[in-house]
């Protein structure tokens, strides 16, 4: 009966995963017809790409490590990461004041450009010095037919360390005392490990919850999907319990520390949180188009918000500026961000279970720090899922962003020595 029931369940979900890919396969065939991208679709309306969508490789949101998807694939997932509808769980900020305007000094890449014909690279700023010198988008012929400087560039990781810049700027306004304060008053993690701990261990991912989270062992977590859920009730369902002990506070890369410190700004401005969004993003910042934000679809006093992002290609840039200018002006925010490279820990071997692109060999204040052959030198560095980077030396005036929708170890390795190390290390 057990084994029936088991056959019955798999079966259900099967059918039900497969009716949502079929869902979103016709919104991405509208998507083509909306936009002009006729010569990809039949007369009758469906597409006529090779798309491979398989097994665990292919199936999900996300293209796994290990594919190695065609062209027709990447169209499909980036589409599902850039354009398709996001609403149910993103909310839409919008700018509001004069954007800040790059100057440009552009220069030739020719390694650039051919890692772009084949990589999964999407686009590539570096700023050195107040210039833009190196602005590159994937060529016409990979996947260039379907970006511009509008397109919206979906992440995680990088959302990680912006909500850390947001935290500096909430402990500047004095909504929270600073850095070393203790997180014990806020209701909704009370009777967990996390209750009573300093923020800092927050900020460097070190809380003792390795036993329950280890996103490295099969890239999610034994919490399964937190990110779907609010606060309370990932909360309620794996850490109310008595039998839950907190470990040896070590270096544990995951999404829900961050999650935590997102809804504790939240839960500590109460009220005045948009506006301290908007002091950030349109009066420090300074975008120049919308910003995209997650959250969960439960009531926000339980902590519903999620620290996801998407971002212009050149909005990622301003945010990468402002840190710099933050940093090297020594105002309250560069103070703090002084105090988190300080603070960093080491990742104790962690890293060589991170993508060559991010593996750095310290972690604070939810940035990679310390990359290899950049010894000396006060990079702070964001990593997200696919080989998106951001690295910023705070000293040297060097900022690179790189977007891409893909990385692995076979066909999709880009180059993270020429493109990402070396530029910091020599200039440009």
């Amino acid at each position: 009966m057990k084994k029936i029931l088991v056959i019955l369940t798999f079966s259900l979900l099967t059918s039900s995963n497969l009716f949502a890919e079929s869902f979103k396969l016709y919104q991405f065939n509208k998507w083509l017809s909306e936009n002009g991208y006729h010569q990809y679709l039949t007369e009758e309306g469906s597409n006529n790409l090779n798309i491979k969508i398989k097994n665990k490789a292919l199936s999900g949101t996300n293209i796994t490590y290990h594919a190695n998807p065609n062209r027709d694939t990447l169209i499909y997932y980036l589409w599902k990461y850039s354009y398709r509808d996001r609403s149910s769980h993103l909310n839409e900020f919008e700018p509001t004041n004069n954007s800040y305007d790059f100057k440009f000094n552009l220069i030739e890449d020719k390694f650039l450009k051919k890692q772009m014909k084949t990589k999964g690279i999407l686009s590539y700023l570096y700023y050195q010095d107040g210039e833009v010198l190196i602005d590159e988008l994937s060529p016409k012929e990979r996947l260039g037919e379907f970006l511009n400087n509008d397109t919206k560039f979906y992440s995680m990781s990088m959302g990680k360390s912006v909500t850390s810049y947001i935290l500096g700027h909430a402990i500047c306004d004095g909504y929270i005392d600073g850095v070393d304060a203790r997180v014990n008053d806020w209701p909704v993690i009370k009777d967990s490990i996390y209750h009573n701990q300093k923020l800092i261990n927050f900020l460097n991912m070190n809380t003792g919850d390795q036993k329950y989270i280890d996103e490295f062992e099969d890239g999610t977590s034994k919490l399964g999907a937190y990110e779907d859920r609010d606060i309370e009730t990932t909360m309620r369902l794996f850490f109310r319990n008595k039998n839950i002990k907190k470990s040896k506070e070590k270096y544990n890369y995951n999404g829900f520390v961050a999650q935590l410190i997102l809804n504790y700004i939240k839960f500590k401005t109460g009220e005045d949180y948009k506006k301290l969004y908007s002091k950030v993003f349109n009066d420090k910042i300074k975008i120049k188009n919308s910003i995209r934000y997650g959250y969960t679809s439960f009531q926000e006093e339980n902590g519903n918000g999620h620290p996801n992002i998407m971002a212009t290609r050149f909005d990622y840039l301003r945010i990468a500026k402002a840190i710099m200018d933050d940093y090297q002006n020594d105002t309250c925010v560069g103070k703090y961000l002084k105090e988190i490279h300080k603070r960093r820990i080491p990742k104790l071997n962690q890293e060589k279970n991170e993508p060559l692109f991010g593996r750095s060999k310290s972690y604070g204040g939810q940035f990679h720090m310390d990359y290899p052959g950049l010894k000396d030198r006060i990079v702070f560095g964001m990593s997200g899922y696919g080989g998106n980077v951001i690295l910023i030396d705070v000293e040297n005036s060097r900022i690179l962003v790189l977007n891409s929708l893909h990385y692995n170890n076979k066909k999709y390795k880009y180059n993270h020595k020429k493109l990402i190390l070396d530029p910091f290390k020599k200039g440009k």
